[in-house]
């Protein structure tokens, strides 16, 4: 198994990860593992690219976009 080292943690939240695994009989180490693997376990639905854009630029308004006409690249070729 793979070990991980958590820098920069403050000390409140050090004190609160300590009292919770206290309360559910684990030690630290092991209340912070289950604490990842709940939150990595969770059912997300998936993102939608073109839904988050959408949501991410509604607020600024909307953009009239002029769509040009479409004409073919060459005729098509002549068969039989």
């Amino acid at each position: 198994m793979a070990s991980m080292t958590i820098r920069n943690l403050s000390e409140d939240i050090k004190r609160r990860l300590r009292i919770q695994a206290a309360e559910h009989g684990h030690s630290m180490e092991e209340e912070a593992r289950e604490i990842l693997r709940i939150a990595l376990t969770v059912n997300r639905p998936p993102v939608k690219l073109a839904q988050s854009i959408r949501a991410r630029f509604e607020p600024l308004g909307g953009v009239e976009l002029e769509v040009p006409p479409r004409k073919p690249m060459r005729d098509p070729p002549k068969l039989g």
